[in-house]
């Protein structure tokens, strides 16, 4: 049985087409998108997590392939990625981990069709409204300068005390202008 209950899917498209009075061609794209979900251990101390890495699994599989189609390409045209999370204020940290780390990434790479380096993220405590600002590294050379950049996020109305905002960022193209080399 899944413990999976989204309220809210939400999709960021961000692309840059010019940059310091310069055309950036092909233009920089990242994708966010992000899910409200209901915590389901909100307001109590649980001591095994397990059920939220088989949660975090489905989640991470549910953003990938949203934002593979957003960004319109091929899986394995997504260069970059990242992930985060905002535990509302009725959760713990703790919750955040056992989603994004220990089966979140299996479903995304399979998605981005390939991934050989980990994927960068950050957590934290947070009530509606609260930023989340991700890192994106390149998903199969984390060294490829390039590649590193960051997305932010944040909605409004989430995460409620006993929801978690969970969210995936994917790239194309690095950041505008790159030109440090890899």
């Amino acid at each position: 049985m899944s413990l999976l209950k989204v309220r809210k899917l939400v999709v960021q498209v961000e692309e840059t087409h010019e940059e310091m009075g310069r055309e950036v061609s092909p233009p920089s794209r990242k994708v966010t998108v992000a899910a409200v979900i209901a915590n389901p251990y909100a307001g109590k101390y649980v001591e095994d997590l397990t059920p939220l890495y088989d949660l975090g699994a489905e989640v991470g599989g549910l953003l990938a392939t949203r934002g593979v189609a957003a960004l319109g390409i091929a899986p394995d045209e997504v260069v970059s990625y990242g992930k985060g999370a905002v535990v509302g204020v009725n959760g713990e940290l703790e919750h955040s981990a056992a989603l994004l780390h220990p089966r979140f990434g299996a479903p995304v790479r399979a998605a981005v069709g390939t991934g050989k380096d980990i994927i960068p993220g950050t957590k934290k405590m947070g009530g509606p409204g609260a930023p989340l600002l991700m890192p994106l590294t390149n998903k199969n050379n984390i060294w490829s300068f390039d590649d590193m950049d960051s997305t932010e996020i944040a909605i409004p109305d989430a995460p409620r005390p006993d929801e978690i905002l969970i969210a995936l960022c994917l790239g194309v193209g690095g950041r505008p202008l790159h030109r440090i080399g890899k």
